[in-house]
């Protein structure tokens, strides 16, 4: 398999863009990836979308966006995997042009969710739990992580105010990413006072939806003449139950921790190496939980990171380093594209006031459902 480098990249601000349709939001992302890499076609194009058929109407998102772009004799696909959809086109693309079947690939992820009402999305979203025995019986996706939430602060002895330096972080981190959809500083005392949504979750735990798109170029890396260079270094993805209740352990992310694990190997690493990461914190107990999943705190102690003020951007394991699912947000097909946009960003020392110094490994993580579709990549940095 040949080694892989991220060419060009591409990002819209997430925000409600009423006035553009899905087309032109990842349209958006795709024409600015194509001219950062200097490229004006690509062999491939991969989309990463969730929602599309529920809340656009718009199935078909290969051709559909390739029709937009100029892209008519390509292959073009639509890859989904719930919240992981974005990954999980990324790495679609990357088995592509690694095993030569094509020299270039786009990736797109994106998402339209705001021109719907709170109550179609919050149903669509569902679509993510088990049809059977969770969104069946009436318990939304944010009702899910918080009997896990719940559960987690019960065998742990976690309070609630103990998750508070997640969401500040993250606010703290988006005031200066431009593409950010929060730019606002929260505190511990407004962590606490925000309304509840599902107890113990408050709108401080839960990242807000909102429309977006982000975009790379990938190329066999020889091909990469401009520095540093940013390799991808692994792809790797695992699945558990889709049911949560169905699991051994409902307070252990299994996908998290076989793919991480993979991907450690594939690159020779261990989670010491990793400068950044960037997780998926849909909601704060996601961002403990992958933690310790992904072998960086010991079960039970991923809010620990958080205390004692090691996820920030001078801390020893940076995360969310540019607003994250919390204040970036997160147009949930988009997702795994941002990440990988920004720790591209980080690893080009791109990004100001966040910039992570000495960064050469970045890691991102996109979960599909509660935990069932997980994909972690690393990339590095080469001079």
């Amino acid at each position: 398999m040949r080694k892989i480098a991220i060419l060009g990249i591409g990002q819209t601000k997430v925000d409600e863009h009423w006035d553009k349709s899905l087309r032109e939001v990842g349209g958006e992302a795709a024409f600015l990836a194509m001219r950062d890499a200097g490229m004006e076609n690509v062999d491939a194009l991969y989309v990463g979308n969730m929602l599309s058929p529920t809340i656009s109407g718009q199935n078909q998102l290969g051709a559909f966006l390739g029709d937009w772009i100029g892209l008519w004799k390509q292959e073009s696909v639509k890859v989904e995997a719930a919240c992981g959809s974005g990954a999980a086109a990324f790495r679609s693309a990357l088995m592509a042009v690694a095993s030569g079947d094509v020299e270039s690939a786009l990736v797109v992820g994106v998402e339209k969710m705001t021109d719907k009402a709170g109550r179609d999305v919050t149903a669509a979203l569902a679509a993510a739990a088990d049809a059977d025995y969770e969104a069946e019986q009436g318990v939304s996706f944010v009702g899910i992580n918080a009997l896990v939430m719940r559960r987690y602060m019960h065998e742990f002895g976690w309070r609630h105010e103990d998750f508070a330096p997640f969401s500040i972080n993250a606010h703290d981190n988006a005031m200066h990413n431009p593409y950010a959809r929060l730019h606002e500083k929260i505190t511990a005392e407004k962590f606490e006072r925000s309304a509840m949504v599902a107890a113990p979750i408050n709108l401080m735990d839960a990242s807000p939806v909102g429309d977006g798109a982000a975009a790379v170029v990938i190329v066999p890396a020889e091909r990469v003449r401009r520095k540093p260079r940013i390799v991808v270094a692994a792809s790797a993805a695992a699945t558990d139950t889709i049911a949560v209740h169905s699991r051994k352990d409902p307070l252990f992310l299994q996908a998290a921790y076989l793919s991480s694990k993979q991907a450690y190997e594939m690159a020779g690493i261990t989670p010491k190496d990793v400068d950044i990461f960037e997780l998926h914190d849909a909601f704060s107990i996601m961002a403990a939980l992958s933690l310790e999943a992904s072998g960086f705190a010991e079960r039970g102690q991923g809010a620990r990171l958080g205390l004692d003020g090691e996820i920030t951007p001078k801390g020893r394991l940076p995360v969310c380093t540019r607003g994250g699912l919390k204040a970036r947000g997160h147009p949930v097909g988009a997702t795994g594209m941002y990440q990988i946009v920004e720790v591209t960003q980080q690893l080009r020392g791109e990004c100001g006031e966040t910039q992570v110094d000495g960064a050469k490994t970045g890691m991102t993580q996109n979960i599909g459902g509660s935990g069932a579709s997980i994909l972690t990549h690393l990339l590095q940095k080469e001079d």
